[in-house]
């Protein structure tokens, strides 16, 4: 477990982007919280008001000689839409902006050449933030591992199981054996 790194990503509710990534192969830990924002601790009920300044994110705890910081960026990018400023679906809000923290100059170009790339598969301009990295504050307990622990609840059957369908699809060749 020496070689683990960490990438953090907003793209709208922190449930749906926790349950795509802990489903691909290399990824160690998935952890849901905040970033980007004014204050410290915040609480759950605090950034759902918007004035924190903090985004729902994930922190990704992955094995970069399983999965590279290129494929899980790529990824983040097409299981959400990077084209809606402030917003997921019917989430709006700057708390649910789509982010990229980076921690490295390096993960930084991977991130706009990402976009770069991209950006002509998408009619509209790709708005996702890309910003240097400062401090990750997890969310409270209940916010973890939601999908696997709720998956019957009716947000999860109308939102998160059609997105995971979608990304099973798509990425398949990355997915955990047994998945």
């Amino acid at each position: 477990m020496n070689n683990i790194k960490e990438a953090i990503f907003g793209g709208g509710c922190f449930w749906c982007t926790e349950a795509i990534f802990q489903d691909l192969e290399g990824v160690k830990a998935v952890t849901s919280g905040f970033s980007g924002g004014d204050i410290k601790n915040p609480a759950y009920r605090e950034v759902c008001t918007g004035r924190t300044n903090h985004a729902e994110v994930v922190k990704i705890e992955y094995d970069p000689s399983v999965i590279s910081y290129e494929d899980i960026v790529v990824i983040h990018m097409t299981t959400h839409n990077p084209t809606t400023l402030n917003r997921q679906g019917g989430d709006v809000g700057t708390q649910y902006r789509s982010a990229i923290f980076y921690s490295s100059e390096s993960e930084k170009k991977i991130a706009e050449a990402v976009i770069k790339e991209l950006q002509p598969h998408y009619e509209d301009k790709i708005v996702t933030e890309v910003t240097s990295f400062e401090v990750f504050y997890p969310a409270e307990e209940e916010h973890q591992n939601y999908y696997k622990r709720n998956t019957e609840a009716a947000f999860c059957q109308a939102v998160i199981n059609p997105k995971l369908k979608k990304f099973r699809q798509v990425y398949q060749d990355k997915l955990k054996i047994n998945q």
